[in-house]
């Protein structure tokens, strides 16, 4: 009898098995060549180009022109609308055909005035399914439109991704026909892809790397390409070794699809609100097909931009939300940037987040969800608790350019002593594919092994948009539990942190801010971005207190509710995590420029109303409730000392390269500090600008290069504790980098930065790569260097990177406790602003509210986002607002029972932990 020859060569086989599937080499002759069969030609294909993007029963209504395959069309950001007219032959019947759609840009297909599926050649999505298998009473004859968004999955750039987008770049359609689908060469295709993987993942040292290769090649022996009847006894093959059973030790992997998709970046807005529908589509098409897929979905504006402009697709996604497979999560407005936002945008990010889950979908979100952040603020694990959040996944540490962080599943400690339950996937990615890589990454990458026995895996296209694919569920399914890989369950959120709160007595606990070692030239990178934000953050917080203040006075006033959430949610939207940052196109910035510009066009209409309903309340309230929590500090004290190092020079500008090594918006590297050149030359001498009395100043311009100069007034207020430096600078520079020096005659080994609601410190020393890797750090609105009884501040009203330019104060006195830095910081930043015609306040003196202890900020003063009575009512007879009842509420809004805040004859007692997070509502009497 004869006998094949056994051959142990790993490199023939595995090479062969390869090119048996491969979609370049041997197609006329191997499997992959079969996937489709007869292909038959459009009936017709027109199309219409538009500038704009338009709804669909726009769209039809248009002029369309006969298009020929191939033909170009654009520019960039414009739309081509295809009419397509098909018809399926008779001689199909009992096959799956499919319209295969291969194309420059991203493309929905519609059909019967709804969008039923996204194609774009970048996501592995080239055809859109007709039928299953043709049937005799199916529609034959269709007709169908497809959008097509002249742009790619990750934009237009010229040459590289994030280089600026091509205006002039053109898109044609490459392929568009009908062909009939083999579903079973996919099966196997997707069987020795798998087997293939795991031999190249598992390695020579692994007993199941060599099981997996010896059946592929044996699977290659038995199939014939030509002839599917021996695709069976191949097929029987691979589900022997992939149903061979892993122990009970085996790690878990929790797949969820996940399709993240920047609501702005290489993109306008505009633009996401189109990915999103793309995306969720196909996701939901997924859905009806596989019941036991699972898809995650985090920012609230993106659904709020899907409800509004797709309002069937909307309800298909409610639908599948009250099935428990499309599964909100995140809780916030958008996913935001984790440094930037103040504290009050932080607890807006969660009250409209969860307030729009809650109303749509039923449920708050369990989970705080943001991926694709660069670093995550000290005070976040107290703003998540008290907005009804106890998890929190990211990946993005694993980004880190030196130190590699140490865990993947810990309990992550904020500001307060707040704790919440953290998970990184070990996969270090948000967009896998379901691939074996993926799996072994997953358990290799593990940093809790023994503590940690269950990890995410997050599948699906995403950035751009895309989301997952059937292929990726199939790869899936195929390893749930085959010995030699981790167990895999298609999984939710909650299943994840349920299991691993189940076991977490082990985990270690990380205190402090995740910071991340990568990105921080976003700290001061598109300073007018930066500057609109901390703006539109005072204006709104001081149109809520006029408008609170002025309901209180008159109860006919009508509190601009609506038009503060709409800017709100305008500002919330600016602080997405490409778009505050600036690491966004040109076109993003004006989106969002535009955005500042409404905010204050809003703040200057709606001061005219309330000048007649708050003539009564004191011109000097700029307070804001929810209140921040500052540790103590004790009296001012007066110091008589040199602050500036000797031989040194204060306020000394100095120009520095800012040459990245690949994300040019994102980064600033090391090595730039190597390249100081301080800027000296002089355009304008000293000149007095104000002489004295009240106010002194002095002014001067100097010379950057011969394109850009800095002009500065310095001034000295009298009664005013601190130096202001207002600093104009005209910038044409090109991968430079601005900064002003201050050298000063203090010894501490931190200095300490305000960050939301409170501040830490950091070392000022470069002992360990952890220290060195904080070379730029972001703050707030101070930042001080302190030792026993001196130190130095820097008060800024625009900033968030230390040290980086264009305005900004410094303060020089006693430590910032003593100086009172933290009341002087929020001075600065919310000015007094003026009532005009408010007769009878230079003779009287009132004040809506009063805080007895100096360690404690009233920060916020708005009415309730619910539908209930007004926040508060004044007195006339009393300088102090009475209220009646007092309540604690979380973030959220909602009572709080278990923390009492009772009236007394002095005011309201209340309990502070160190920087702690304390809201109160209060009623009208």
């Amino acid at each position: 009898m004869y006998h094949q020859p056994v051959l142990k060569n790993r490199r023939t086989l595995l090479e062969r098995a390869e090119k048996f599937i491969s979609e370049i080499y041997f197609t006329d002759c191997n499997l992959r060549g079969r996937l489709y069969g007869d292909t038959c030609p459009l009936e017709s294909i027109s199309s219409s180009l538009s500038q704009q993007r338009i709804p669909f029963l726009e769209a039809v209504k248009q002029n369309f022109e006969p298009y020929q395959v191939g033909d170009t069309f654009g520019p960039t950001w414009w739309t081509c609308w295809f009419k397509v007219s098909l018809r399926i032959p008779d001689s199909w019947r009992g096959k799956q055909v499919h319209l295969r759609w291969e194309s420059d840009g991203e493309a929905m297909v519609w059909r019967d005035e709804q969008p039923v599926q996204g194609l774009t050649k970048e996501g592995e999505k080239t055809s859109y399914v007709l039928t299953e298998c043709l049937e005799d009473e199916e529609p034959h004859s269709i007709s169908l439109y497809v959008e097509l968004a002249c742009n790619g999955l990750f934009g237009a750039g010229q040459g590289s991704m994030i280089a600026t987008p091509d205006p002039d770049r053109k898109y044609s359609v490459q392929k568009a026909e009908l062909v009939v689908f083999k579903q079973e060469v996919r099966e196997l295709l997707t069987d020795l892809e798998m087997l293939v993987d795991v031999v190249k993942l598992l390695g020579e040292g692994e007993q199941r790397g060599y099981q997996a290769l010896f059946t592929a090649n044996e699977m290659v022996n038995l199939c014939e390409p030509t002839n599917p009847s021996s695709f069976p006894a191949a097929r029987s093959l691979a589900q022997k070794f992939f149903s061979q059973r892993n122990g009970e030790s085996q790690h878990t992997v929790h797949a969820m699809g996940h399709c993240h998709i920047d609501s702005a970046w290489l993109w306008p807005y505009e633009e996401t609100i189109r990915k999103c529908a793309r995306s969720w589509v196909t996701v939901i098409r997924l859905m009806e097909k596989n019941p036991h897929m699972v898809f995650t979905c985090s920012q609230a504006q993106q659904f709020e931009w899907v409800k509004s402009w797709y309002p069937g697709l909307f309800s298909q996604i409610q639908h599948f939300v009250e099935k428990g497979q499309f599964i909100p999560v995140g809780g916030t407005w958008v996913e935001m940037d984790g440094n930037l936002p103040s504290g009050e945008s932080m607890v807006r990010q969660f009250l409209e987040g969860q307030r729009f889950f809650k109303q749509e979908f039923g449920n708050y979100c369990k989970e705080f969800w943001l991926p694709d952040t660069f670093g995550y603020s000290a005070q976040l694990p107290q703003l998540m608790q008290c907005s009804g959040i106890t998890r929190f996944l990211t990946q993005k540490l694993s980004w880190n350019l030196v130190n590699t962080f140490p865990h993947n599943t810990f309990f992550w400690e904020g500001l307060d002593g707040s704790q919440v339950l953290t998970h990184f996937p070990p996969g270090n990615s948000y967009e896998m594919k379901g691939k074996v890589e993926d799996l072994v990454n997953t358990v290799k990458n593990n940093k809790d092994k023994g503590r940690a026995n269950h990890s995410a895996a997050l599948f699906g296209f995403g950035d751009g948009g895309g989301g997952p694919t059937q292929l990726m569920l199939d790869r899936l399914d195929r390893v749930q539990d085959t010995d030699g890989l981790p167990r895999v369950q298609m999984s939710s959120p909650d299943r994840l942190f349920s299991e691993l709160e189940a076991d977490s007595s082990l985990l270690c606990t990380w205190t402090g801010e995740l910071f991340l070692e990568l990105h921080n030239g976003t700290y001061t990178t598109q300073a007018q971005i930066k500057l609109g934000n901390r703006q539109c953050e005072t204006l709104l917080h001081d149109v809520e207190v006029a408008s609170s203040l002025a309901l209180c006075l008159d109860k006919t006033f009508q509190y601009p509710s609506q038009q503060l959430q709409i800017l709100w949610r305008q500002l919330l939207l600016n602080q997405f995590h490409d778009v505050i940052p600036g690491t966004c196109i040109e076109m993003v910035v004006e989106d969002a420029l535009r955005y500042y510009q409404a905010h204050g066009q809003f703040s200057l209409r709606l001061r005219t109303i309330q000048g007649e309903k708050i003539k009564k309340v004191p011109a000097h309230t700029h307070t804001h409730t929810h209140t921040a929590r500052m540790k103590p500090f004790s009296l001012l004290c007066v110091c008589s000392r040199e602050a500036i190092s000797h031989g040194c020079s204060g306020n000394q500008f100095v120009v520095f390269d800012d040459v990245p090594l690949y994300w040019d918006a994102w980064d600033v590297m090391d090595y730039h500090l190597q390249t100081r050149k301080p800027v000296v030359e002089v355009v304008r001498p000293v000149q007095v600008s104000s002489p004295g009395g009240l106010r002194g100043s002095v002014t001067f311009t100097l010379r950057i290069s011969d394109k850009s100069t800095i002009t500065q007034e310095i001034i000295l207020d009298a009664m005013c504790p601190y130096v202001r430096f207002n600093t104009q600078v005209e910038w044409l520079e090109s991968h430079k980098f601005l900064k002003v020096e201050f050298p000063v005659r203090v010894r501490s080994p931190n200095a300490t930065y305000e960050i939301q609601f409170g501040h830490l410190q950091r070392p000022t020393h470069r002992n360990t790569s952890w220290d060195w890797a904080r070379f730029e750090v972001w703050g707030h609105k101070w930042a001080d260097l302190s030792e026993h009884g001196f130190g130095v501040s820097l008060l800024n009203d625009s900033k968030y990177g230390y040290s980086g330019a264009d305005r900004f104060d410094l303060s020089v006195t006693g430590t910032f406790q003593e100086a009172s830095v933290i009341q002087w910081a929020y001075n600065l930043n919310n000015p007094l602003r003026l009532i005009d015609h408010a007769p009878g306040f230079h003779t009287a003196s009132r004040s809506a509210f009063s805080v007895s202890a100096a360690a404690v900020i009233l920060e916020t003063i708005k009415q309730v986002a619910k539908s209930l009575q007004p926040a508060v009512v004044f007195n006339h007879s009393n300088p102090h607002l009475l209220i009646r009842p007092l309540l604690s509420c979380d973030l959220l809004e909602r009572v709080d029972p278990s923390r009492p805040a009772p009236i007394t004859a002095s005011g309201i007692s209340i309990s502070f932990n160190p920087f702690q997070i304390v809201s109160l509502l209060l009623y009208l009497k």
